[in-house]
Parts: structure tokens; C-alpha cells; sequence
């Protein structure tokens, strides 16, 4: 039950947070993952297949409601795609301590970058 509860309330947070901010869900389903007991690698796995839908959603909620347009977006889509592929096959080679490391020094690159701004 207890799990449950945290699952779900955890999920909203999740989502309110990627409606937000893009796809900063992850930084939050990645330890509530590995909180679960997933390891590094299938913690950001799983938060990648959990973003996806949310992303979507809320790119489309933005879309309807006119604050951004598909043309805006379109010159990141290609090379996004790219990266996008690229990393999955690095996740398969990276070690999961490295990974977290990695991991940890961007969400406190990106915590200290958004403090100084």
C-alpha cells in the first residue's frame, strides 16, 4: 500500500514537473526508480518510457492551446533524433557508476545554472 501511494504521488509530481519544464520528469523518476529498486541503467530506461507519453501529451496540450508551434520545434527534431539514438547506445557500454555520476553532475550543473540565472 505504502508503495502504491508513493508511486502515485510521485507520478503527479512527475508529470506536473514535465509539463513545466520539458522532459525534468526524469530527474525526478530516476531516484524514485532506483528508490523502487531498479537498477541505474533500467531507472533511466524505465524513465524514458514514462517521459515519452508525457512529453507528448503536454507538447500537444501547448500546441492547441497556440503557445508554441510544430515549425518552432521542428530544428531540434532531426539532430534531437540523433542524440536520441546515439545515447541509447552508449547507455549499453556506460557503467551504472558512471552513469550515476554523470547523472548527479548534470542535475547539479543544471541546479546551479538555473540558480544563477
Amino acid at each position: 500500500m505504502k508503495q502504491k501511494l508513493l508511486t502515485t504521488i510521485s507520478g503527479f509530481f512527475i508529470g506536473i514537473i514535465n509539463g513545466m519544464l520539458g522532459a525534468g520528469g526524469g530527474m525526478l523518476a530516476v531516484p524514485m526508480l532506483k528508490k523502487l529498486g531498479f537498477s541505474q541503467k533500467d531507472a533511466h530506461r524505465n524513465a524514458i518510457a514514462i517521459i515519452l507519453p508525457l512529453t507528448v501529451f503536454s507538447a500537444v496540450l501547448y500546441l492547441i492551446d497556440g503557445r508554441t508551434t510544430f515549425s518552432d520545434s521542428l530544428i531540434f527534431i532531426p539532430t534531437g533524433l540523433i542524440g536520441a539514438y546515439v545515447g541509447t547506445k552508449l547507455l549499453r557500454k556506460i557503467s551504472s557508476k558512471w552513469l550515476g555520476v554523470i547523472f548527479g553532475a548534470f542535475m547539479i550543473y543544471s541546479g546551479v545554472r538555473l540558480l544563477l540565472k
